[in-house]
């Protein structure tokens, strides 16, 4: 069971990198959506999971193979904004949260339109 402090250093997280994610959509050439859909802290606030939607699909691999790339600043931004809340800061492990593609698939299926139509 999440502790209170977990969930308000997750909070925080998911706050701040909603905001850091929309500026660097708005100020990229290309048009798209990250979206930090959860993140999940463990207990000593040692490692954050971060779970992202990202649209369109095919802006996904080349977005978390940049999102990788650049952990190191994604930490250090997320140190600067939390520094005088926690003693340490996470650990960051980015995640593609494929849950709304699957809700989409399950109703194509449903409504008979998926690869193997439901009888």
């Amino acid at each position: 069971m999440e502790s209170n402090r977990q969930r308000k250093v997750a909070q925080i997280i998911q706050e701040d990198f909603a905001e850091l994610f929309r500026k660097q959509a708005a100020e990229s050439k290309q048009s798209f959506l990250v979206s930090v859909s959860d993140v999940k802290i463990t207990p000593d606030l040692s490692i954050a999971k971060i779970y992202l939607s990202i649209f369109p699909q095919e802006f996904r691999t080349s977005i978390m193979k940049e999102i990788e790339e650049n952990k190191t600043q994604y930490r250090n931004f997320i140190g600067q904004k939390m520094g005088k809340q926690v003693r340490i800061i996470p650990q960051l492990n980015f995640y593609l949260d494929t849950a709304l593609d699957d809700v989409e698939k399950l109703e194509k299926e449903l409504r008979g339109e998926g690869d193997n139509p439901v009888l």
